[in-house]
């Protein structure tokens, strides 16, 4: 049963008025959102086929066509974004998408290497692993179907998403959008695809099947592990807990704003985002002072309970966050722990010890601990334990190219930004292209087209060697 045109635009009114919704994307296959998960992959493995038959020009102008209309529904992803995870900010989630428009390598990343000589002509081609299983997040939701999908069909693949549960709406939206654009362009349907209902066990058949030949999670380290113990051949974009060192050589006035700026961004749900900071006790008073010229808002003793207490959980002997303040503006989570803070406040920040539990987990909200520091080899170290070796991310404020180096060295991360806010390394504000997968877990780092490709070497010997 195909939904009709006229329903579709009601839907996207409705988003676009801000009213509470419940999306239904589409039933139809033809946009590639299927009930059953075995049929979603048949579908992508037949779509792969008729893909490996065009020429690169195609794949290209397929390309082009999913950033355009990435472009012109950027406001309807950010709005759906929010409304449906209530995570984050509509205006930073707008800026995200446009970076998977315009910074998301396509067909240029895939690359040929030839060796011609005495002996003839030897190429390396990077082809298609064939049909690729996703599973993406609730924190990125739109953002990484769209960027995985640029880069997986741009490598000649297909790709089966098994979205979040609580943000399968904007997820499969995205699916549509990636199906929409394809077909425009001249392209089979169904080159992306996904499930109405995605679950734990839709996940499980995906990761089975021997028609999936590469699996790519980007969540927490459980999905992550889960991929990794699949028996296939898998790329891990887990968590982090990014730190931020600051050390006396630093423009501290500007690492205030830089570090605020980053660790605010859409509310600390991005992955790269500063979590913590590690600062040279020398220039700590100033640096939180400048924090706070910043839209930083102190708390201090029984108010650091309070907010441990909130946004943390104890489950079975083990500390968790509470789900419900991920994601959410400061000034409300100041209003739940009693403290009525203006709207233009945009993180808290409080000083703690490096073994708090504030410090210690991933929080994913605009909430940052400053931990002081003796000197930088101190704030190194602190700075490592606290990455908890997931080299995912780091990040550090400071002039001096020696301190600079030996705490890359050290902390030994997919992603190392200096004196600039963490978003940087995502091209925005930075040079280098986006991703949304960062794969620190498994070793790829950022992934891009060549990162879905299996490398083959073609030899032709005695021949075609005319120089």
């Amino acid at each position: 049963m195909k939904v009709k045109e006229e329903e579709i635009e009601a839907i996207v009114k409705k988003v676009l008025s801000n009213l509470n919704h419940e999306i239904k994307v589409s039933k139809c296959e033809d946009v590639g959102i299927f009930q059953d998960m075995n049929e979603a992959i048949r579908a992508a493995k037949d779509a792969q086929k008729k893909l490996r038959n065009l020429s690169m020009e195609s794949r290209e102008k397929i390309i082009q066509n999913i950033r355009k209309k990435i472009m012109e529904n950027k406001k309807i992803l950010a709005e759906m974004g929010v409304s449906e995870t209530g995570m984050g900010k509509v205006e930073h989630k707008i800026i995200k998408h446009e970076l998977v428009a315009l910074k998301t390598p396509g067909t240029e990343d895939i690359v040929t290497t030839a060796w011609s000589g005495d002996k003839g002509l030897t190429l390396v081609e990077m082809g298609p692993f064939g049909v690729i299983g996703a599973i993406t997040p609730s924190t990125n939701p739109s953002e990484t179907v769209l960027c995985n999908s640029i880069g997986m069909i741009a490598a000649g693949n297909s790709v089966v998403f098994n979205p979040h549960p609580g943000a399968v709406n904007v997820s499969n939206y995205a699916v549509k959008l990636v199906n929409e654009a394809v077909m425009e362009a001249g392209g089979p349907e169904n080159l992306a695809v996904s499930v109405e209902k995605p679950t734990l066990e839709t996940g499980n058949v995906m990761f089975k099947s021997a028609d999936v030949s590469l699996l790519v999670a980007t969540g927490g380290p459980g999905v992550v592990t889960s991929v990794l113990s699949s028996g296939k051949r898998a790329i891990g974009a887990g968590a982090g807990n990014p730190p931020v060192v600051v050390d006396e050589t630093a423009d501290i006035k500007k690492a205030a704003k830089d570090i605020v700026d980053g660790a605010t961004f859409d509310n600390n749900l991005p992955c790269i985002a500063e979590k913590e900071v590690v600062s040279v006790d020398k220039i700590t008073d100033e640096l939180i002072y400048y924090m706070q010229q910043n839209g930083c808002y102190k708390i201090e003793g029984e108010e650091i309970e309070k907010l441990i207490e909130l946004v943390l959980e104890n489950k079975n002997g083990r500390t968790s966050l509470n789900r419900k303040w991920v994601g959410k503006d400061a000034h409300l989570i100041l209003k739940a722990i009693g403290i009525d803070a203006d709207e233009s406040i945009r993180c808290i920040i409080f000083e703690a010890e490096k073994d708090n539990p504030l410090v210690v987990e991933e929080l994913m909200m605009p909430i940052l601990g400053v931990v002081r520091a003796k000197n930088i080899d101190d704030a190194i170290m602190i700075a490592a334990e606290l990455e908890h070796g997931n080299r995912h991310s780091a990040h550090m404020h400071s002039k001096n190219v020696d301190n600079l180096t030996k705490f890359g060295k050290i902390i030994d991360t997919a992603i190392f930004v200096k004196n600039a806010p963490s978003y940087a390394a995502l091209g925005y504000g930075g040079e280098g292209y986006c991703t949304f997968t960062i794969a620190s877990r498994t070793g790829e780092g950022l992934t891009s087209a060549r990162t879905f490709t299996k490398s083959r070497r073609c030899v032709l010997a005695d021949g075609l060697s005319i120089r």
